[in-house]
């Protein structure tokens, strides 16, 4: 009888959910459930009844009796085919279904992938990214167990490690070269977010959202890259003079005066693409042909002024203008 009475019967069972939970087990401890209690299911929940380990019978959203015809899995596990014990006790789990946006990741060290064009590049990247629950078994088995709850927090760093792994098969296995996939970023999280998804079924999770807000490449093979753009910049001086005489036409016929300034333009085009040839050691055939021999060589401080126009607007880096500089220099010494 004392032992009947320190029990309590339970009627109502509902869970009232706080931000970042995931999971949370109805403390049944000298609790029972009574036939005819009443269980509360808010939008976004799923209520399992687990008998022994075993999901039985799950509840959506709603207000619910509990009796047998309503319990079916639970009636069989308990042998209630001929009576309806009660109070009964199971555990009872509420899950939440909420999408759990707004999360964080980032490559905690370089990630080593194969690139197309490059081979094997180290990188680094960040960007958010959100996830809900989407099989309720294997979440429970693998993930829930037997603790009382589970929250977000709890299975971050578990989510990150799985996305750094989908980074590399993601970025390794497509085939694409690196720049083309980093120039179109929704492609890439697109491309990022189906290895993630694949990654986070073993727990019973979907991943929702993916977004990749930085990928970067190591510092030299950035500066490699830097210097490759500048070399194709400074590569053909013939098609940058006819580009700089493009440009001057287009200003002068909408400035004051019309085409009248458009001589002084070219000129101007061609004095750039001189200084260019000099400054690094070239000449153009162009001008060797028009002149039918070598042309005097220009004042090395004229050089240097013209040399320092192209590091202004970003056509010579400042390394190699103090380079050639000190080179210029030490011809008037």
């Amino acid at each position: 009888m004392f032992d009947f009475l320190k029990k309590q019967f339970v009627d109502v069972v509902e869970w009232l959910e706080q931000p970042g939970e995931l999971a949370w087990r109805v403390p049944f401890k000298d609790h029972e459930i009574q036939q005819g209690a009443q269980l509360t299911v808010r939008e976004g929940q799923i209520a399992a009844f687990i008998n022994e380990g075993q999901l039985a019978d799950y509840f959506g959203p709603g207000l619910h009796t509990l009796e047998t015809a309503n319990l079916p899995i639970l009636t069989n596990l308990m042998h209630w085919d001929k009576a309806f014990k009660s109070p009964f006790k199971s555990d009872v789990v509420f899950f939440s279904l909420k999408e759990q946006a707004g999360l964080k990741w980032g490559t905690a060290q370089p990630v080593t992938v194969r690139d197309a064009e490059f081979g094997a590049l180290r990188l680094r990247a960040f960007g958010s990214y959100s996830f809900a629950i989407n099989e309720i078994a294997p979440f429970a088995a693998r993930v829930l167990g037997t603790l009382p709850g589970f929250a977000v927090s709890t299975v971050e760093p578990q989510l990150r490690a799985a996305i750094q792994t989908a980074l590399a098969t993601a970025l390794g296995g497509s085939g694409v070269p690196f720049l083309d996939l980093a120039a179109d970023q929704r492609a890439l999280s697109d491309r990022i977010r189906l290895e993630v998804d694949k990654a986070f079924a073993q727990w019973g999770l979907t991943c929702r959202s993916f977004h990749v807000e930085n990928i970067s490449l190591p510092d030299a093979v950035q500066a490699h890259l830097d210097k490759a753009s500048s070399m194709r910049v400074l590569g053909d001086l013939g098609n940058y003079t006819r580009f700089q005489a493009a440009e001057a036409i287009e200003a002068a016929a909408g400035a004051e005066g019309g085409l009248a300034g458009l001589g002084a333009g070219i000129g101007a085009a061609g004095v750039l693409g001189q200084a260019m040839a000099q400054g690094l050691g070239t000449a153009p055939s162009s001008a060797a042909g028009a002149a039918g021999g070598s042309s005097p060589q220009e004042d090395p401080i004229a050089v240097i002024e013209k040399l320092h126009r192209l590091v202004t607007i970003g056509a010579l880096s400042q390394q190699e203008f103090d380079a050639k500089k000190a080179e210029l220099l030490g011809r008037i010494g």
